[in-house]
């Protein structure tokens, strides 16, 4: 295994839209674009021993993103979530429980994995039952740089979950609403300028990132805060967006370019998915950079 190699930890699903089902969660999403930006990946996961896994399995097989890691339980049924895209530019979700994420087992070959990984990427959501949640904080145990994508979905996260996921990341990512949710945990105000600085300070983390939509992003690394504007784009819809805003974030962070180049290009990668339908669409490292080209990035 190359040493580059970033594992993503966490839900793999359908999204059941109007349209049909798409594959989906946010760990399966990032593994995938950052396999189609170039990046070595693995992922850590769970489906059921039906149809819909297999279907699962094989998407990613196509893909060319191994399957190695993903179990396969017999107790419970594959992940399915209802996503009610009547706002396009925010996305709505229903996610089923049990499923058979919530139940990833703890595998002396996933520690050795992670202890190799160059970064390990986990978020909120998959920590909302025991079972798959000691995987996780086990593995945490192991992991050299972990990235939290903090991904809170109500009614599904605890503060005291995201409280500890904090305490153990060294990047983080949020929206601009999970950022004032956050520092209103703390009584802290969200103001940009301070925020991102606080929780680098108090959760002693190398960077914090924060998307905002249309509006871009905001990160916070090595004592400096650096800005991306939005690229105004036709939506189709914005799920995924945010998984390929952190996978080329993570691929530019990995290859250590400059952090605002960084923000720039995930940025565009993020915007660039939410012109397709769906949350993976076929997107290359080319077309990216021709994105970025035809609207000045």
């Amino acid at each position: 295994m190359p040493n580059n190699t970033i594992v993503c930890f966490g839900e793999t699903l359908w999204d059941v839209l109007p349209s049909g089902k798409q594959p989906g969660g946010a760990p399966f999403n990032v593994a995938v674009h950052l396999h189609q930006l170039g990046q070595p990946v693995e992922l850590i996961s769970r489906v059921g021993d039906d149809d819909l896994g297999t279907e699962l399995l094989a998407f990613l097989e196509e893909r060319g993103v191994p399957t190695t890691y993903v179990q396969r339980g017999h107790t419970h049924l594959t992940g399915v979530v209802k996503a009610n895209v009547g706002d396009r530019n925010e996305v709505v979700y229903k996610i089923v429980q049990p499923v058979a994420w919530d139940y990833i087992q703890y595998e002396d070959r996933l520690r050795d994995l992670v202890a190799e990984a160059d970064m390990f990427v986990f978020g909120s959501l998959a920590a909302r039952t025991p079972a798959t949640r000691e995987t996780l904080y086990r593995l945490l145990q192991n992991a050299r740089f972990k990235v939290f994508d903090v991904n809170m979905r109500p009614p599904h996260y605890t503060r005291e979950v995201v409280s500890y996921l904090l305490e153990h990341a060294d990047l983080v990512k949020m929206n601009h609403h999970e950022l004032a949710e956050i520092m209103g945990w703390f009584g802290k105000d969200a103001d940009e300028e301070t925020a991102l600085a606080w929780l680098a300070e108090r959760f002693g983390l190398q960077g914090v990132c924060v998307t905002k939509g249309a509006d871009g992003a905001i990160m916070w690394k090595g004592g400096k805060l650096y800005r991306s504007e939005g690229i105004s784009v036709q939506v189709q819809d914005t799920i995924g967006s945010g998984d390929a805003f952190l996978a080329a974030l993570l691929t530019c962070w990995q290859a250590g370019k400059d952090p605002e180049e960084c923000l720039r290009r995930a940025c565009a990668t993020g915007s660039l998915v939410a012109t397709y339908q769906g949350a993976t669409p076929l997107i290359t490292e080319s077309q990216v950079a021709k994105f970025m080209a035809a609207h000045a990035v």
